[in-house]
């Protein structure tokens, strides 16, 4: 089964311990305050398992929701234990304090085994019940809402079933003014288990883009994950773009990686022990941030306990990205950059369109020659940012003209034997074919300090 279907979140590391949290019995707390509010009602989802991660050390002002995880139903529609109530009692504490709304998932991977989902959502009977002890146990912890994790309901049958479950779970909880989310497979078959009258019954789906695409959870193939749900009728509003705080295929969370290698934080994939380990580091994720700013409702993390808490944390990087839409553009030194043959650095046209050609030009003093090598890194001309397309990492990955973004395909690092470095790709600015004539493009390249990656920066 592990074979054929995409696996679901759940413990990255055998043996992990539960937390044990110092409130063993249950504590009320004032009704919730309203969430954070971001820009735009942009949401930022982080999930927090019953086994791993100190709710003292959640970056609550940085979350707007968060996703206790998980309860497990039975076949009747009873709820199994929540493991370790005290620390989702004290975590809807934290919350409420910091303006952080809380909520219960439900399922989860489960060792794959879904068929509690599947009983209880065919009977109509089991149905009811299961709502009445969701209802039940949202009121008990003074919860927020529910994200129900059914992984994953299959097409047909099964589907219509989780179609009806959602709808009177809708009802119930909407009209106690409570949320409702479903966490929803990133591709394949398991996409057509959720109907698309299911939309209409969540607040939003946090859409798992993550354990698919080579290498792991890359940006191409997440973009698409996401844009495969709203493809189907899904509002850009309520697609959250969900990232990983992990590696595959060895489950390295994000945080030990970062302690094996400070570097690994501004990298998607890193060698350990001789196998090479992807992930989503602070480039990639301010990349998806930016996207998901235009084009979906919030993003998702799995999971908080994976994070680092100081400069390299993921949850402040998307933090960041979100909130610096108004933050005023770095100064730095302006003029002409001059590559082999005395050549410009060149806008093509002068056009501001994403995705402008960034190419070698005689020198005219125009404003698509004019640069400036900011503080942060980035090279703009015409209000906006030299960036490697696709925020790509391979040898001839053109150069163009982009929004500015703060994502690592726009970092430029000056050398001291005057190439131009892209820490993302490890590679230098180069000016395809050792050419020198007007409109050739400029691409990254490995760094070996030719006369073609060479650069003269203004004073």
């Amino acid at each position: 089964m592990f074979s054929s279907r995409p696996r679901r979140r759940s413990p990255l590391a055998a043996g992990l311990l539960a937390l044990v949290t110092a409130a063993a019995t249950l504590v009320l707390t004032p009704a919730a305050a309203e969430a954070v509010v971001l820009p735009n009602n942009f949401k930022s989802v982080g999930y927090m398992p019953s086994w791993a991660g100190d709710v003292n050390t959640v970056q609550y002002g940085k979350l707007t929701h968060i996703n206790y995880a998980f309860v497990l139903p039975n076949n009747d529609g009873s709820l199994r234990p929540v493991e370790n109530p005290g620390k989702l009692s004290s975590l809807v504490s934290l919350g409420h304090a910091n303006n952080v709304k809380v909520s219960i998932a439900i399922g989860g991977w489960n060792d794959g085994n879904d068929s509690a989902f599947e009983a209880l959502a065919a009977n109509a009977g089991s149905r009811g019940n299961f709502v009445t002890n969701v209802v039940n146990f949202v009121n008990q912890y003074n919860l927020d809402g529910v994200d129900m994790d059914w992984e994953y309901p299959d097409p047909g049958a099964s589907a219509t079933n989780y179609s009806l479950l959602m709808q009177q779970l809708s009802s119930a909880l909407h009209s106690r003014g409570k949320l409702l989310t479903a966490a929803v497979v990133s591709e394949g078959t398991y996409v057509q288990g959720v109907p698309t009258a299911v939309f209409g019954y969540v607040d939003w789906l946090n859409i798992m883009a993550y354990d698919g695409g080579s290498p792991h959870a890359n940006y191409d193939w997440s973009v698409a994950s996401i844009n495969l749900w709203k493809s189907r009728g899904l509002p850009a509003s309520k697609a959250v773009f969900g990232v990983p705080f992990y590696s595959r295929p060895g489950y390295y969370t994000y945080s030990a990686l970062v302690a094996m290698d400070p570097a690994n934080a501004n990298r998607d994939c890193t060698t350990v022990a001789g196998t090479q380990q992807c992930y989503n580091g602070i480039p990639t994720v301010k990349r998806k941030t930016q996207w998901a700013l235009a084009n979906a409702g919030g993003m998702m993390n799995w999971e908080l306990s994976q994070d680092t808490t100081g400069s390299t944390s993921l949850v402040s990087a998307i933090y960041d990205t979100v909130m610096g839409g108004t933050t005023p553009p770095p100064s730095g030194r302006t003029g002409p950059i001059t590559g082999i043959a005395g050549k410009c650095v060149d806008v093509a046209g002068a056009g501001t369109t994403n995705g402008t050609a960034v190419q070698l030009w005689t020198c005219n003093g125009t404003g698509a020659q004019n640069w400036t090598v900011a503080t942060d890194g980035t090279l703009r001309a015409l209000g906006k940012c030299a960036d490697v397309t696709s925020g790509s990492t391979v040898n001839g990955a053109k150069v163009q003209l982009w929004e500015c973004n703060g994502t690592g395909a726009q970092v430029w690092q000056a050398q001291s034997n005057g190439t131009l470095r892209n820490p993302q790709a490890n590679k230098c600015l180069d000016a395809t074919g050792n050419s020198s004539t007007d409109g050739t493009r400029l691409q990254i390249w490995d760094c070996f300090g030719g006369a073609n990656q060479v650069w003269r920066l203004p004073a």
